[in-house]
C-alpha cells in the first residue's frame, strides 16, 4: 500500500515506529513545522520528523493545509491508498480527505464517541475514568465524528498523561496494523457513532494547571496532577513562584478537620501533607522553576516550609 502518515508528537512517533516495524512503512510523512524552544535559542523538530528522517522517509511540513495548493498537489501526485493520522495538530479539509483511495483513518486516543477533540488523554484522567482506549476511525469533516473501524481498551490505573500516552501509542500502533491489513482485504466493518453519547474536549491552556487548595479537593488535585503532567503541570503558588506538583497521593493518614485549605499539616521524610477543600493531599515529588524535580524529603532539606506556605495560593 502507498501510505501517507500525518502526526507530530511522541505518541505519533510510537505509532509510526510500529507501522515501519510491522511492514507498513509510509512513503511520505507530514508533520508540523519545527518549533523554537527557549525563546528561539534552539529549533526543535517534531519527534515524527526525527524518526522519518532516520528511516529515509520524505517529510513535508506545511505551515497550513487548508487552501494550500502546493501541499494538496504534492499529496495528489503521490496518489496514496490511505492516509494514517494521529495527533497531527491541524484539521484536514475535504480536499485532502478525498485524495487517498481508502480515505483517511485517524487513531484517536479515546473510546469514541467519548472524549472527542484535542485532549482526550488528559480529560479521561481529569474525569476519573477507570478505562480509556484507542479508536481507529474513518475521518470525515466533523470533529472525530467518522465511522469507527476498530477499538481497544486500556485501564488507566493511576497513570499520568505521559505514561498513558505511551500505552495508548503502543495500542494505537497495534490496532492500525490490524486496520491496514483488513483494509487491504476488505474486512473492515464501519460502525456509526452514537452522537447522543458524544462528549468533547478542548485545547489545554497553561493556566488550566493552576491549583489552589481552597477550590479543589484532594482527589481533584491528584487527578489534575496526573492529567497535566508533564505539561502544563499541576502547579501551586509558593511565595512568588509556581511550584509544579509531579506526584501526589490522596491520604487518610491525617485529617483536614480544623485546618485551613492550603495549610501544611505536617512535613517529614514521608512527604508534605496539605489540607485541601476536602481531604488531605500528600506531596511526594515536586519541582521549582528552572530546577529538577525532587522527592519531598529532598526538597525539605533545602527549604523551611511555614505552615501557611500554600494558603491563599491563587
Amino acid at each position: 500500500m502507498k501510505i501517507v502518515f500525518m502526526g507530530t508528537p511522541k505518541i505519533a512517533r510510537d505509532v509510526l515506529s510500529k507501522m515501519i516495524d510491522g511492514g507498513y512503512a509510509p512513503g511520505l510523512v507530514v508533520t508540523q513545522p519545527d518549533k523554537e524552544k527557549n525563546r528561539g535559542k534552539k529549533v526543535i523538530p517534531p519527534e515524527v520528523k526525527v524518526l522519518a528522517s532516520e528511516k529515509g522517509i520524505t517529510v513535508l511540513q506545511p505551515e497550513k493545509v487548508r487552501n494550500n495548493e502546493q501541499f494538496i498537489n504534492e499529496l495528489s501526485e503521490y496518489s496514496p491508498d490511505v492516509c494514517v493520522v494521529i495527533a497531527y495538530g491541524k484539521i484536514l479539509p475535504k480536499s485532502i480527505l478525498d485524495i487517498p483511495k481508502y480515505g483517511c483513518i485517524n487513531i484517536h486516543a479515546s473510546l469514541l464517541p467519548k472524549h472527542r477533540g484535542a485532549s482526550p488523554i488528559q480529560s479521561a484522567i481529569l474525569l476519573g475514568d477507570e478505562v480509556t482506549g484507542v479508536t481507529i476511525m474513518q475521518m470525515d469533516e466533523g470533529m472525530d465524528t467518522g465511522d469507527m473501524l476498530l477499538k481497544g481498551e486500556v485501564e488507566i490505573s493511576g497513570m499520568n498523561s505521559e505514561e498513558l500516552a505511551d500505552r495508548l501509542g503502543e495500542l494505537g500502533g497495534e490496532l492500525v496494523l490490524e486496520a491496514l491489513a483488513k483494509l487491504e482485504s476488505g474486512e473492515l466493518i464501519p460502525e456509526k457513532q452514537n452522537n447522543d453519547l458524544a462528549t468533547y474536549t478542548g485545547l489545554i491552556k497553561k493556566d488550566d494547571g493552576k491549583i489552589d487548595f481552597e477550590s479543589f479537593s484532594a482527589k481533584e488535585i491528584e487527578r489534575m496532577t496526573r492529567a497535566y503532567y508533564p505539561w502544563p503541570g499541576g502547579h501551586i503558588k509558593y511565595g512568588e513562584e509556581w511550584m509544579k506538583l509531579c506526584k501526589v497521593t490522596v491520604t487518610d493518614e491525617e485529617s483536614h478537620e480544623g485546618y485551613t485549605p492550603g495549610e501544611i499539616i505536617k512535613a517529614d521524610n514521608s512527604g508534605i501533607y496539605v489540607a485541601t477543600k476536602d481531604g488531605v493531599l500528600r506531596i511526594d515529588e515536586l519541582q521549582l522553576p528552572g530546577k529538577n524535580k525532587v522527592l519531598a524529603d529532598a526538597f525539605l532539606r533545602g527549604h523551611k516550609l511555614e505552615k501557611d506556605a500554600f494558603v491563599n495560593n491563587k
